[in-house]
């Protein structure tokens, strides 16, 4: 069993950064890649980025290239999603998951969840 927990949430105005840590505890396996997803209330989960443990595969949503960069720090099993030039259309609670696959967009093939952190961009 995996334990995420997400931080860094926050409220910013438009043109602002935010850098959001996942922290992960308990099992973990060697193969597993990490994500970032993104739920408005109503709305579908949104795939933001993902990338494998080495850091060597890396996927990001079309809406955010140029924009967010994700990165982990593995001695400290900790995944990062830095966020600059912050929209509003970025308001969302965000979500950091685990998956034993390698890196995908499908929030269905991702095994464990964190519960969110909230992040409000207002102009």
């Amino acid at each position: 069993q995996v334990q995420l927990v997400e931080s860094g949430g926050g409220l910013v105005q438009a043109g602002g950064s935010l850098r959001l840590s996942c922290a992960a505890s308990g099992r973990t396996f060697s193969t597993s890649a990490m994500g970032w997803f993104r739920q408005a209330p109503g709305k579908q989960r949104e795939f933001v980025e993902a990338l494998n443990w080495s850091g060597g595969d890396k996927d990001y949503a079309d809406s955010v290239s140029g924009r967010f960069t994700i990165s982990r720090d593995n001695p400290k099993n900790t995944v990062y999603l830095q966020m600059n030039s912050l929209k509003t259309e970025d308001t969302d609670v965000y979500y950091c998951a685990s998956n034993r696959g390698g890196v995908t967009r499908w929030a269905e093939e991702y095994d464990y969840w964190g519960q969110g952190t909230q992040v409000a961009v207002s102009s």
